[in-house]
């Protein structure tokens, strides 16, 4: 038998049981007007001749692919990670398939990101933005169409766009003011690029937490980073060279947090005792460093899985999930890390 890598089409099986196109169409979406024994000899011969039905055509002619596409900053997070499985978990529940892609932070990557997964034809798409994406321009191909866009974690303002977080501020201050309950009058805050909200939004709530206990503001209490281990290790060593030295440090994700931890603990600084830390995600890792981190606890899987469901509502309906912004609940989990004063709050 010669092999063909040429798709099999209704065409060919027509011709092979010299019948209509239309009439092995219909046998094959099982119509009822078909007779059940040329239904099941049309299925039989199709089958031997490797026919595939080509759903991706069909769903095209019907304006619609069953496909959502995603756009994270990274695949190598936990944060993402976890929200991705919430992603996944609905959107398999309710028959779409996923294509997913990163930005790698880069705003310009961000734009190939989109402009690939609206060529593929996805229905609607998820995104969690770029460090440095300052417009929204390079949306406006599916808002033409009216693709619908769900933004989380890191959103923006977009008209008629959903957007999945919990309240950064509230976070912030919260963390802020248990270091500041633990005797920190010096605090350093460790965040990223202030065009995301999660940034600016947990900044924002250091800044309430200083002025509520009237504690005065230092810019070089400030730093601003990709948050990465290396700026961790970066932060720990800018640290070691101030005088007076932080009593405290409130870095805006566990990585750089953990990082910070080790490298000061090298050069001989005792964690909590002459500086607290409290980070944010509350990513494994935060229970395994000595001493355990306290950090924000930080609803990945349920983000992911509310942004795939007001998504899927608004496929289904494009009048429902009117709702602009979801705010999630979040928790700071007190552990050994900030704990001056040795009174664990969980």
């Amino acid at each position: 038998m010669v092999k063909s890598s040429r798709e099999v089409t209704i065409y060919d099986v027509a011709k092979a049981l010299n019948l209509s196109p239309s009439t092995i169409s219909r046998a094959l979406k099982d119509h009822p007007h078909i007779r059940k024994e040329t239904k099941k000899k049309i299925r039989t011969v199709a089958g031997e001749m490797g026919y595939r039905h080509n759903k991706f055509a069909s769903n095209l002619r019907q304006k619609y692919t069953n496909t959502i596409g995603v756009v994270v900053p990274r695949l190598n997070s936990h944060f993402m990670a976890t929200a991705l499985t919430g992603i996944e978990k609905i959107t398999s529940e309710y028959g779409y398939g996923l294509i997913i892609s990163q930005s790698q932070e880069s705003w310009r990557k961000e734009i190939s990101c989109i402009s690939t997964l609206f060529n593929s034809r996805v229905d609607g798409l998820l995104i969690s933005l770029a460090f440095d994406t300052k417009n929204m321009n390079h949306f406006d191909i599916l808002f033409k169409k009216d693709i619908p866009v769900v933004f989380f974690d890191r959103v923006a303002d977009c008209h008629g766009c959903v957007s999945i977080i919990i309240d950064n501020y509230k976070a912030g201050y919260e963390a802020t003011s248990h270091l500041i309950e633990q005797g920190c009058r010096k605090i350093i805050y460790l965040g990223g690029n202030m065009l995301r909200n999660v940034y600016s939004e947990r900044y924002r709530g250091y800044r309430q937490a200083l002025d509520e206990n009237k504690i005065d503001f230092d810019q070089n209490m400030v730093i601003i980073s990709d948050m990465s281990v290396q700026a961790g290790t970066e932060t720990a060593r800018k640290i070691l060279r101030m005088k007076p030295k932080p009593d405290g440090i409130f870095t805006a994700n566990d990585t750089t947090a953990v990082a910070t931890i080790v490298e000061l603990e090298k050069a001989g600084i005792k964690i909590p005792e002459e500086i607290a830390v409290v980070g944010f995600n509350n990513e494994p890792i935060s229970q395994v460093i000595q001493p355990n981190l306290t950090t924000i606890d930080y609803p990945a899987r349920e983000i992911g899985e509310i942004a795939a469901t007001s998504l899927i509502a608004k496929l289904k309906d494009s009048q429902t999930a009117n709702l602009s912004t979801i705010v999630l609940k979040h928790n700071l989990i007190v552990r050994q890390s900030s704990l001056k004063n040795n009174n664990a709050d969980s």
